[in-house]
């Protein structure tokens, strides 16, 4: 049997990336064992709207605004810390108000792949 090592990460100290809703740090895009990537993000007010053509992500409100709502195809869904919410590909989204999301995306994420 082959031995896959594990990884622990501390998703605060990677890089923050600029991305459509906000700021993202992003861990396992270069682990082969994992067929995704795991993202810290935290949304700002004005993220935009869009959208996945292969990407099937999965949003974990860790904090949220009282008044935040994701959008998902133009209907606007009130969450709450700890909601979780899967969004497959060629499904429009945005998030509504300042909160902090892991997201968990498969395939590895490429930027290539928002659309607007």
């Amino acid at each position: 049997m082959t031995s896959v090592p594990t990884q622990i990460i501390d998703l605060k100290s990677l890089p923050a990336v600029n991305c459509p809703c906000g700021v993202a740090r992003r861990a396992f895009s270069d682990n082969a064992n994992f067929p995704g990537t795991v993202h810290l993000t935290d949304i700002h007010l004005d993220a935009k709207a869009h959208f996945h053509r292969e990407h099937t992500e999965i949003y974990v409100i860790l904090s949220c605004d009282a008044d935040a709502k994701m959008e998902l195809d133009g209907v606007q869904h009130a969450i709450q810390p700890l909601s979780a919410i899967l969004i497959p590909p060629g499904v429009k989204h945005r998030a509504i108000g300042k909160m902090q999301v892991l997201i968990i995306c498969s395939p590895d994420f490429d930027p290539k792949d928002e659309n607007f």
